[in-house]
């Protein structure tokens, strides 16, 4: 409720703007309405008409503050030499201008507002009762809506600055799937589509087996991209239901999809094997993709840079931790991004973001490649 609140201010200021004039007003006519004592100043129309003149300008209190606290002040002045009317418990309008400045205006209107205020509340008590005890009270209050005010600048801040955090960290998540779903999909078609040609010429029987394995890669590719974009788009109502003109978001990949991104590496000619070592058992949703990640991107690397013939994927459960290590016989870190590179670069990111780590360089014996990363499990 209060979110929506606040969004429907930001989105309607003049109207907010308008009701808290309204508000104010309603306030300042209470000693207008209600019973009063016959030594005090009568409540005449004049005298009312002129506190309305201090409520109004409120309207404008966030596109003008100080010009608005100077108007205020000065109708405020007017109706105390001027028409003597009934008194106010609280000066409404000038809190309301003080707390609007040490919220949106820059440190020299503070500073400048802040002083005027601090010589006008001396003025105003002794043109009242002139006790210590409302000069007080008034500086404590004045003072009460100035840091008022400067909290709530700085919690706006804070939750700009975290909206901004959570927009980076949304937009490098992204950008490593967008990374991940592409540059597997592509590397597996070009590797069958440079084989094809040969396979027509030495096995015609594999190019169409090459064919189909471009396709059914760019078919993949599609479908998590569409996923992917469909997390970028609004949703088609408020509640979260999606639009009929969106497809419904497929889950994230687990472990459950390893066998069928293994088989469509194999289809590359590459021989992949797969072991899983240790006491198995369901892991969290999240963890879960990002070990296929992981395992994709070790594969494309491979595929891209190793050269190499066969490549192996170990799964190694121990009582606190999961190890993933993907090791191939290629050429080793020269064509593996040993020391740099978008891919192990997104690896070590999502293996930090679940409280792990990732490392990549030679294999067993300094032969081939090898992507190591241990990962920790959530208790329960």
């Amino acid at each position: 409720m209060r979110r929506r609140l606040a969004a429907w201010g930001a989105a309607h200021p003049w109207a907010l703007d308008a009701g808290i004039a309204l508000l104010v007003q309603a306030a300042l006519t209470m000693p207008f309405v209600l019973p009063r004592p016959p030594e005090l100043p009568p409540a005449t129309w004049p005298a009312y008409g002129l506190t309305t003149l201090t409520a109004v300008p409120l309207i404008w209190r966030r596109r003008a503050p100080f010009t608005v606290l100077v108007a205020v002040l000065a109708a405020s002045g007017l109706y105390r030499l001027a028409l003597d009317g009934p008194g106010q418990p609280l000066p409404y309008t000038v809190l309301v201008c003080l707390y609007t400045i040490a919220m949106l205006s820059p440190p020299r209107v503070r500073y400048a507002a802040a002083l005027i205020v601090t010589l006008a509340v001396p003025v105003s008590v002794w043109l009242n009762t002139q006790e210590l005890r409302e000069l007080t009270f008034s500086l404590f209050v004045f003072g009460a809506a100035y840091a008022f005010g400067r909290l709530a600048d700085a919690r706006q801040r804070e939750q700009r600055a975290a909206a901004e955090r959570a927009t980076a960290r949304e937009r490098a998540r992204i950008a490593r799937e967008m990374h991940d779903i592409l540059s597997h999909a592509v590397s597996l078609m070009i590797v069958q589509a440079e084989a094809g040609p040969v396979a027509v010429r030495v096995a015609p029987e594999r190019a169409e087996a090459a064919f189909e394995a471009i396709s059914s890669a760019g078919r993949d590719a599609m479908v998590q991209l569409r996923s992917m974009l469909g997390v970028l788009r609004e949703e088609g109502s408020r509640d979260g239901a999606a639009s009929p003109a969106m497809p419904p978001r497929a889950p994230q990949p687990g472990l459950g999809e390893l066998p069928e991104l293994l088989a469509r590496v194999r289809g590359g000619g590459l021989d992949v094997r797969y072991a899983a070592k240790g006491a198995e058992r369901p892991l969290p949703a999240a963890l879960e993709a990002t070990v296929f990640r992981i395992v994709q991107e070790a594969l494309t690397n491979v595929v891209k840079h190793a050269r190499a013939r066969s490549v192996q994927v170990r799964l190694v459960y121990g009582p606190k931790d999961l190890a993933v290590r993907v090791t191939d016989d290629g050429r080793g870190p020269r064509g593996g991004e040993a020391s740099g590179g978008h891919g192990l670069t997104g690896v070590r990111e999502r293996a930090a973001a679940h409280g792990g780590w990732a490392a990549a360089g030679p294999g067993p014996d300094g032969r081939g490649f090898e992507v190591r990363v241990v990962l920790p499990l959530e208790a329960g």
